[in-house]
């Protein structure tokens, strides 16, 4: 993640700012060069998330108040349809005439087409924020995700080698028990033979 967001900071002009969620990749982006000027604490579960996001929320708002023209975007990991995950990169703000153009061709998934009751201002205002929520809500999820999914592969992995390594000394065990049982087995056999020698020979 940390090499994914300077490569792709590099690429995009202007005086960055970076906002992030947590310590452990606000350290590792100090050690890249890239200092945090906001970080955020991790959602520790699904129902953090929503809180966080209204803070960050609050932020943008604050920022864009000050800065119109500030643009805006989200770097997460991505879980991958069969296994690990992948950093991605959404611009979140300015909704610019591309987003527009994406937006407007887009299909409705149904026959029964919405209608907008009062002001389409704060109907379109409303959807913008929800969208905006949406976004955070889903790159904040699909982080935990990945997270998640990466204990679990650490987790799998570190019980298939406990399991490798107990059946490795198992098969090790069982060598040295046998060569015991063996040499006691010869130890008594000779001991018989000896004992049943006739004397002179």
């Amino acid at each position: 993640m940390t090499d994914f967001v300077k490569q792709s900071l590099h690429t995009l002009p202007g005086t960055k700012e970076i906002w992030v969620i947590g310590d452990r990749v606000k350290l590792l982006l100090a050690d890249a060069g890239l200092v945090a000027a906001k970080s955020f604490a991790v959602p520790n579960s699904i129902d953090a998330v929503t809180p966080l996001i209204g803070q960050i929320l609050v932020e943008i708002e604050a920022l864009i108040e000050k800065q119109p023209e500030t643009a805006f975007y989200i770097f997460n990991n991505r879980p991958k349809p069969d296994t690990g995950y992948e950093p991605v990169m959404q611009r979140l703000l300015p909704l610019d005439e591309q987003w527009r153009h994406d937006f407007t061709e887009m299909k409705w998934p149904t026959k029964c087409i919405p209608e907008i009751i009062g002001k389409t201002g704060a109907a379109l205002l409303a959807l913008i924020n929800a969208y905006l929520f949406v976004s955070l809500f889903k790159a904040s999820v699909e982080s935990l995700a990945s997270e998640n999914a990466s204990r679990l592969e650490a987790m799998q992995r570190a019980d298939k080698n406990i399991r490798d390594l107990l059946d490795s000394l198992g098969h090790k065990f069982n060598r040295l028990r046998q060569s015991s049982i063996d040499e006691e087995l010869s130890d008594v056999v000779s001991g018989f033979e000896a004992l049943n020698a006739k004397p002179g020979k």
